[in-house]
Parts: C-alpha cells; sequence; structure tokens
C-alpha cells in the first residue's frame, strides 16, 4: 500500500475528533484545501436561510431536515487556485456567485444505514440551493460517503442549473475496503493533475479539467471496462490451466464458472454466503493437503459442495451422502461428496449453514443421472468417483494467486446488490455487469469455429443506455399519440414531443414540469399514461419493463405531485369495475370477484 492510501487509512479510522475536522483532514490528505470559507453555525436551519431553494419548504427539505444533524460548509476551491497550486494562492472570500468553483460540505446525519435512494435524495437537496459543483461528505454512524453530482444548463432556463447524475463512493468504513481507497487516491488532486496532463482529450489543469476529472473517475462506465479487462484476463489464464471432461467446450465451461461465481458475490454482500469460504487462509484448515501450486481440491469439495449441494439444496435436505445407500433419482447430485478430501467436515458444513437455497437453474449439476456410475455424459464432473471426477480439474492457483487469481482479483472491485439507475449510481459494480461479463464473454472469438458462442446461443444483453433511449422512444411516440390530436400542426406536434421529453427526463430534479402543462393538458397526459400497456416479447431478465415502469413513475410523480388526477382515475375505474362486476355476474362470481 503507498503512502498516500495509508494516510487515506489513518484519516478515516480517526474518531477521536469532530467530523467537520475528520473532514477537512481527509480533504487535505487528497491535496484539497482553501482558505474560501463561510462562518455558519452548522445548523441545517441556518443552511436553508444562507442557501435558498427555488422551490421552498418541500418534502424533501423537510425529510433532510428530520435526518441531519448538522451540514457545516467547508470551503470554496476556484478556478485560479487548481490552475495555481492551491497551497500558495490564499485568499479568504467566499464567492457565492462564482459557478467555476468547487464547493466541499460535511454532513453529519443521525442514524445509520441509509439506502443509496436517501443518499441521493439528501444530495439533490444541498445541490439543488449552489451554483457550483458540490462535493458532499456524509456521516453515518462509523460511515463515510461522498456525494457528487453532474450538472447541465435547463433546457427552458439557462439561469439554473439542471442536476444530473449522483454519483456516490457508498458507506465507506472506517477499515475501508480496498476499492474504497483505490478510488479515493485516484480522486486526489495530485493524481487527477496528473491525469489531466497525460490525457489529450481532457481539458488542461483547471476548473474544466478537474471538473471532467471527477466525473471520469466517478464513471461507473470505466470501472465496468476496467474490471472486465482484468477477468477477461483471468478467462483466457483458467483456459490454459483448466481440465474439463471436453476440451472443445472450456470456454462455455469457464463461462459458466464465471457466472457462478459472479452470482455468489452478489449475495455475498448481502452476508448470504460466508466470507471465509473464499479466504485461502481460513479454507486451507478444512482441507487436507491442501496445496495452492499443485492441488484442485478446493474446486470440488470447496466449490462444487457450494453449488450443487447447497445452494441448489433446500436446506433441511443437506448432508454428505452416506457410504452404501443407493441415492434417490432426486438425490444424486444433492449430497455433500469428497468427504476424504476434507478435514473437517463439520467446520465446512458450518460455513455452508447461512447460504440460502436458490430456486434456479444456475447451479443445477448439468451432468445426466447415469454418470454417477460410469455412463451417461459428464459437464461438472461431480461425483465420488474417482476415475470420473479426475476429468474435470481447476487448480487451487486459479483462484487463489496473489497475482493473477480469479479471488484476489474479485476483492479489489466493491460490489453492491442494488442496481445503478440513469438517476443514481454507486462507484461499485452492480449486477447489471452479470448480463454485461455473461455476453461479452460469449462473444469471445472462437478460431476453431470462427463464429462466437453469443452467435451460436442467440444470447444479447442489451446495455443500460439503450433501454433508456429505446424506452423513451417508445414513450413519447405512445404518449404523444394519445395526448396530441391527429389534426395538430407541425408545431403543436413539436412542442408536446419536447414537453414529453422533458417530462422523461431523469436529469432534472425540481419535479417542475407541470409548470409546462396546462390543467387539461395534465389530465390528459395522466389518462395517456392509465391507459398504456407495454409488451417485450423477449422479456429475457425484464430490463425495457422496468425502464419503462420506472420512466412511467417518473412523469406522474413530476406532472402530478400530489396525486390528485391518478388517485381521482384510480377511484374512477374502480367504481366503473365494481359497477360491471354488480350488473353482469352472479352472485357466486360476484363474490370471487370481490373476494
Amino acid at each position: 500500500m503507498d503512502d498516500l492510501k495509508k494516510k487515506i487509512r489513518s484519516a478515516l479510522s480517526t474518531s477521536n475528533y469532530s467530523f467537520l475536522e475528520k473532514s477537512k483532514e481527509l480533504l487535505e490528505i487528497l491535496g484539497y484545501k482553501s482558505s474560501r470559507t463561510l462562518s455558519l453555525s452548522g445548523s441545517v436551519d441556518d443552511f436553508i436561510k444562507e442557501f435558498p431553494a427555488r422551490n421552498q419548504n418541500t418534502k424533501t427539505e423537510h425529510e433532510f431536515g428530520n435526518h441531519a444533524e448538522s451540514i457545516h460548509f467547508i470551503f470554496q476551491l476556484t478556478g485560479e487556485e487548481i490552475a495555481s497550486d492551491n497551497n500558495r494562492y490564499k485568499v479568504n472570500s467566499f464567492d457565492k456567485g462564482d459557478e467555476s468553483s468547487f464547493l466541499f460540505f460535511a454532513v453529519e446525519l443521525k442514524s445509520e444505514g441509509y439506502s443509496r435512494g436517501k443518499y441521493a435524495e439528501f444530495t439533490r437537496e444541498i445541490n439543488k440551493r449552489l451554483m457550483a459543483p458540490t462535493v458532499v461528505l456524509f456521516k453515518a454512524g462509523e460511515h463515510l460517503t461522498l456525494a457528487f453530482v453532474h450538472r447541465r444548463r435547463h433546457k427552458y432556463d439557462s439561469n439554473r442549473p439542471v442536476l444530473g447524475n449522483v454519483s456516490l463512493l457508498r458507506e465507506v468504513a472506517q477499515n475501508p475496503h480496498r476499492a474504497h481507497l483505490d478510488i479515493l487516491s485516484e480522486l486526489s488532486l495530485p493524481n487527477l493533475l496528473s491525469w489531466m496532463n497525460m490525457n489529450e482529450n481532457t481539458p488542461p489543469p483547471n476548473f474544466n479539467g478537474l471538473l471532467a476529472a471527477w466525473l471520469s473517475k466517478l464513471d461507473t462506465e470505466e470501472l465496468n471496462r476496467q474490471f472486465y479487462q482484468d477477468l477477461f484476463n483471468w478467462f483466457e489464464w483458467a483456459q490454459t490451466e483448466a481440465k474439463f471432461p471436453e476440451d472443445k467446450n472450456k470456454q462455455e465451461n469457464v463461462i459458466r464458472l464465471i457466472t457462478r461465481i459472479l452470482f455468489i458475490w452478489f449475495i455475498k454482500e448481502k452476508g448470504l454466503v460466508s466470507d471465509e469460504l473464499f479466504n485461502e487462509h481460513e479454507i486451507s484448515k478444512l482441507l487436507k493437503n491442501y496445496d495452492r501450486k499443485n492441488g484442485d481440491s478446493y474446486y470440488r469439495a470447496v466449490l462444487q459442495n457450494l453449488f450443487f449441494a447447497s445452494l441448489n439444496t433446500e436446506v433441511e435436505n443437506r448432508g454428505f451422502k452416506k457410504q452404501g445407500n443407493k441415492d434417490k433419482k432426486d438425490e444424486k447430485f444433492s449430497r455433500y461428496l469428497y468427504k476424504n478430501q476434507i478435514s473437517d467436515t463439520k467446520g465446512l458444513i458450518s460455513l455452508f449453514s447461512r447460504t440460502p437455497f436458490i430456486n434456479g437453474g444456475l447451479f443445477d449439476c448439468l451432468d445426466s443421472e447415469k454418470s454417477v456410475h460410469n455412463g451417461g455424459y459428464q459437464i461438472d464432473c461431480f461425483s465420488d468417483n474417482e476415475s470420473l471426477y479426475r476429468k474435470l480439474s481447476l487448480p487451487n492457483r486459479l483462484f487463489f494467486d496473489e497475482e493473477s487469481g480469479l479471488f484476489p482479483l474479485l476483492n479489489r472491485y466493491k460490489f453492491t446488490v442494488e442496481e445503478n439507475t440513469p438517476i443514481e449510481q454507486e462507484v461499485a459494480l452492480d449486477p447489471e455487469l452479470l448480463g454485461k461479463v455473461f455476453e461479452n464473454l460469449l462473444a469471445a472469438y472462437n478460431p476453431e469455429t470462427h463464429e462466437t458462442a453469443r452467435k451460436k446461443t442467440g444470447s444479447y444483453y442489451t446495455p443500460r443506455t439503450i433501454v433508456n433511449y429505446m424506452v423513451d422512444e417508445v414513450l413519447v411516440g405512445a404518449l404523444l399519440h394519445r395526448c396530441c390530436s391527429e389534426d395538430s400542426n407541425a408545431k403543436s406536434k413539436s412542442w408536446w414531443q419536447d414537453r414529453l421529453r422533458y417530462l422523461l427526463d431523469y436529469a432534472d430534479e425540481f419535479n417542475d414540469a407541470k409548470e409546462l402543462f396546462e390543467e387539461g393538458e395534465v389530465q390528459s397526459v395522466v389518462v395517456a399514461i392509465s391507459e398504456i400497456s407495454i409488451l417485450d416479447p423477449a422479456v429475457g431478465s425484464g430490463a425495457f419493463l422496468m425502464g419503462a415502469l420506472h420512466k412511467l413513475t417518473l412523469a406522474l410523480r413530476r406532472i402530478d405531485p400530489n396525486n390528485k388526477h391518478w388517485g381521482k382515475l384510480q377511484k374512477e375505474y374502480a367504481q366503473e369495475r365494481l359497477e360491471a362486476v354488480f350488473d353482469n355476474e352472479s352472485k357466486k362470481q360476484r363474490r370471487e370477484k370481490l373476494s
């Protein structure tokens, strides 16, 4: 660990003084400091009074006030200070109107364990009062969260900014995850200035350059690309090291292994799988004659038992296979195996105990029933018969080698079980990664067949940006057809289209879309939304359907914030359905419909 990361870790672990002082210390370690500050008491009321919002006394304002213990303005860092090295450029005056500057705030929250949505909501509530890019440091319990928002100009009012995507480095612990240390280190001013000087497409070391650098370092797409490149290197190495029953299917077998382990890595974030199962120091105590370099017992005794006899078996049916007993048909691949390779069976079973039953096909053993006793076909080679299970070998080094192993690779990244959205994202790997990795690995070129596995299987995963674009186009077209009469002129249709696009735009948090519509138009949009039906024939993971649902919910929240029109409409629909039941159904049918 380099010196900067050691200092960051030390600053995060210190808890014997105020959060404001701790924030200043951390920022100074990262290279940010300025004498441009503002004397405020730290109360939320003083902050709201000093920085009034365009829309005041809102629900989100009250929510922030209820949860924030204090909010302190740390300092303002201007473009001049960035360009001339802020350690030498000393000024004392805070300039509220300077948009070419960075503002830093420290917020201490009353509770702990806030959701990503709450952090994003609080960040927006702070930022909507300010004209300059703002970094917010939150303290919730013993955890720190860093928040930053992308800004652009309002499409209809150039005098105010629009808040776009909220990026969060969330829940940084006093003993921080390696990924959090890496990202904080990359956000240090010296590292960002160096990055700017090395990148031809980046503005020079000034305010615009620093803003571009922050946005780049907090970009989850870039994080995903880096992760995929690291994973692909392991994917290629694994094909040279692993042994499978049929070498022609090596790619598919390694892809299946990666998919299974990535899925486990995400549910491990929820505490549903024991960390010790992936800790070489701990697991080596439970296996006989463990040898990282030349052995291959880990995959069989730990991972296969985890896959097939834990994740794919109900908790009450788990246990080791009994010698001499003939298995029932449905138990052939649901019993723990390889007892002779395990030194502490009770210890290993205790690590499996928190693992839930996953009712899906990902952890189905793909061997045929006849394969257990010589015969049939083998893919996973899950058997106690040594002549059969030796057909598959995945060396321990594939998983634990410090430089190239899969688990050290995964431990370099932070995972989150909450899927990022166009309006808020945690700087971590989210579940969408599963689809991206699966598709990209399937697309790996096969020099023997000259086709990709993806083409062969027809497996295609649509990136979130494409989903958002397609959902927007479909919904704008559908709403336009219902809200704008066919005999309207081109200008009127264009105006409707512009407003509908604005209504569905995540990147404006003010919930003021109602201002663009007359009362009768609001009613038309609400009715149109209620009449829309959406069909996705190739439903897959449901990305398009969920994307449409989120957009329609956003539109209703912005055009009908008090639920006046939608609530009335739903009551009318309910009344119509009730009347239809009593008018047309028999007594028995009425009872069934009303129950």
